[in-house]
């Protein structure tokens, strides 16, 4: 938001010094919009139900820019997406109908198309419904405007506003002056957002106006507009069109401190309650399956999973972790990708009562073609970081991944090399001809439970050292929890290209070092030193 708001004082004053400057500030045309919110709208819900809605000074910097910045020739506005991100319960939904509702009738444009969009028709529903309660309380919206249960149209202008869901067969056909988008986080697939961005080419000054929490699916579109609107903010990227407004506490904020939550909830003490954030933050202190539920939702910070497994700043907090004892025993979990994806290794060290592990992981590099964006960016930087290794071709290089088991094999103390059969059994085949100890471990609960649980328990205590890779790290971030009657535990990912093969990898080796009571003697290392006090 500070970035925000000096982009918008940069821009005030280069309209005033720059004769070149193709846009200027039009006070007049932000304050026709921020009156029709008190003039024509009132509350329809809660205990300000009926009485005039005032606009928030949050709100007013939004609706002020988004109306008030127009092209200095052509006088249309400047911005035609506007991504915008605040936690739940700020008036979102109130703050969206007002500008549905202007769109339709007074923004002068003939025969307007403005939808509510979103994945669900429930949801889709929410901004409509409030915009239709705004209409029906209003006399002078009344006159001006017809309701229908699925339809608000202005015959005037010949224009609707209606909610539109992920159909693909109401999709079609669109000519968007407005496209309202509810909860982003929310849309598996992009196409809603696509359709609606393609669907804006034939009006003169159309808007899409996205306004969403943060969510637990950083692969998906709303999270690519995010870091595209965090690098205009930032100036990486020059685009006068495109205006973004992200309520969310700073990178060194300790979310128990009250003092920061305003950061991320700017109507705390008005639309939202001191005391429903104080309850929800006790829980989420006292639970940790709460807590990314009341970071997302309430301090909306972006975390990878509804329901994480590992507490990510106990993992961020283990000791880092160098290989210097190969005498150490130490088991290798294989996961083994069927052809296009990530197959990890995990070699895990014991040390008493204490481990450590390194990755290793590979990648066909044709792979990353067929990715997102983001999810290209992320595997191509951790290749140059060397976190992750690419093989030729658009498979997965069998003898890339048994070269890394031999060389480990000829230098550590390795009991097992671990691995579910599935798809593996060829690999492991030609490897134990040759000596190596494969030894099969299904990814069942049965095998995993415990070992979930034990790293769990490792992990908290410190017991555990790492390896430096960011590859792993974001694998762990995607792990969730399935847990069943009997209290047993096994790890899945919330979306398709959240990977969690490196954490599979190390539960298969602590599965199996966990039934191998090897007795260690810290004498047979060989680097120690002898004191004699």
């Amino acid at each position: 938001m500070r970035l925000a708001c000096k982009r918008f004082l940069n821009d005030l004053m280069r309209s005033k010094l720059e004769p070149d400057y193709p846009y200027e500030w039009d006070q007049s045309k932000a304050k026709e919009h921020l009156d029709f919110y008190p003039l024509f709208t009132q509350h329809v819900k809660g205990k300000l139900a009926g009485e005039p809605i005032e606009v928030e000074p949050w709100q007013g910097f939004i609706v002020g820019n988004l109306f008030g910045w127009v092209h200095r020739e052509t006088r249309l506005r400047r911005y035609r997406i506007a991504y915008n991100e605040v936690a739940r319960k700020n008036s979102k939904s109130t703050l969206s109908s007002g500008i549905g509702l202007y769109m339709t009738a007074l923004d002068g444009e003939g025969g307007a198309e403005v939808y509510s969009a979103a994945t669900t028709r429930d949801q889709a529903r929410i901004v409509f419904n409030d915009a239709q309660q705004m209409v029906k309380k209003s006399k002078a919206l009344s006159k001006v405007f017809g309701v229908h249960q699925r339809n608000i149209h202005h015959l005037a202008s010949g224009s609707k506003f209606e909610p539109l869901s992920a159909d693909a067969n109401t999709l079609d056909g669109l000519n968007v002056h407005c496209g309202i988008i509810d909860e982003l986080h929310a849309h598996q697939k992009r196409d809603v957002y696509d359709v609606i961005e393609t669907a804006t080419g034939a009006r003169e000054q159309p808007l899409i106006f996205v306004i969403t929490t943060a969510g637990f699916n950083k692969l998906g579109v709303c999270y690519e507009l995010r870091e595209y609107a965090m690098k205009v903010l930032r100036g990486v990227v020059d685009d006068d069109s495109f205006f973004a407004a992200i309520f969310t506490l700073d990178e060194d904020d300790d979310w128990r401190d009250e003092s920061v939550w305003m950061k991320a909830n700017p109507n705390l003490g008005k639309s939202k309650k001191w005391d429903d954030m104080r309850r929800l933050a006790k829980k989420a202190k006292e639970m940790p399956t709460a807590r990314n539920n009341f970071l997302t939702k309430h301090l909306n910070i972006w975390v990878n999973a509804a329901s994480a497994w590992m507490n990510a700043e106990k993992w961020a907090e283990l000791p880092e972790f160098k290989v210097t004892h190969s005498s150490w025993p130490c088991w290798i979990g294989l996961d083994l990708s069927s052809k296009l994806d990530i197959t990890a290794l995990i070699a895990l060290f014991r040390n008493g009562e204490n481990y450590a592990f390194k990755c290793k992981f590979f990648l066909p590099e044709e792979t990353i073609i067929t990715k997102t964006q983001t999810i290209a960016n992320l595997y191509q930087t951790w290749c140059d970081l060397g976190f992750l290794e690419l093989t030729e071709g658009n498979v997965i290089d069998h003898e890339a991944v048994k070269e890394s088991i031999r060389e480990w094999g000829a230098s550590y103390n390795v009991q097992a090399v671990c691995f579910d059969p599935w798809n593996a059994t060829q690999l492991a085949t030609e490897l134990l001809a040759e000596g190596v100890p494969m030894v099969e471990v299904h990814q069942s609960v049965k095998n995993l439970s415990e070992a979930m649980k034990e790293c769990e328990a490792l992990t908290y205590s410190g017991r555990i050292a790492k390896e430096v890779n960011q590859c792993m790290d974001w694998m762990i971030s995607n792990v969730t929890c399935v847990e069943d009657r009997n209290g047993n535990v096994f790890p899945r990912k919330e979306h398709r290209d959240n990977k969690i093969d490196g954490p599979v990898a190390l539960f298969t080796a602590l599965s199996r070092a966990l039934l191998n009571d090897v007795a260690y003697n810290p004498y047979e290392d060989d680097d120690y030193e002898v004191l004699i006090l």
